[in-house]
């Protein structure tokens, strides 16, 4: 008998609930149409690794912790002499999350870390780019239970962009109202 592969909750919940429940509320005719999760990007731009190049290492683990997967140096394209920046330097750190990854860091973004957020009232729900991808950022990197908080030289915003094939703006908020976003009620 073969032993049943794990799947995501979020995974689960979407081809169970989720799916039916955007068909009937945007009367689908084809199982295509329906928006599903494409990708999450996680970015983090680290501005002081121009003087420290430890704080790039740092930076990096941070991020390879959260996503469980190695994220991508990102390079200066010119060079600015005020910010004693030259073309090449690394400033910053992304990843991008497909298939079961992005389920999982998606439920721990919702359950977890979000509630985490100091003064958190909840996520704008006008922050989509038109195509249906939502983005939003946050302040400190602590927020997610894979960093140790007491081992940590220094807190990192990130940027979470939560790219969808919804081809409206309203489609994707209202699938990711379905896997529980805390949008404020406007």
């Amino acid at each position: 008998m073969a032993e049943q592969a794990y799947e995501p909750r979020l995974k689960t919940e979407y081809r169970q609930r989720i799916r039916a429940a955007m068909k009937e509320q945007f009367g689908y005719t084809n199982e295509m149409q329906i928006p599903k999760l494409d990708k999450i990007v996680l970015n983090m731009g680290i501005g002081e690794a121009v003087t420290d190049s430890k704080k790039v290492q740092a930076a990096i683990a941070d991020l390879t912790k959260i996503a469980g997967q190695k994220p991508v140096a990102t390079r200066a394209r010119n060079s600015i002499a005020g910010f004693k920046l030259r073309e090449g330097m690394v400033v910053g750190a992304k990843v991008t999350l497909r298939k079961d990854r992005m389920y999982e860091f998606m439920d721990r973004l919702i359950t977890i870390a979000l509630p985490r957020v100091k003064d958190f009232r909840g996520l704008k729900p006008t922050s989509f780019d038109g195509r249906g991808n939502y983005a939003m950022g946050l302040k400190e990197h602590i927020v997610f239970p894979e960093i140790n908080y007491d081992q940590i030289d220094q807190m990192w915003g990130m940027d979470i962009i939560v790219g969808t094939t919804a081809k409206t703006d309203e489609e994707a908020r209202q699938l990711l109202r379905e896997f529980q976003f805390p949008f404020v009620q406007a």
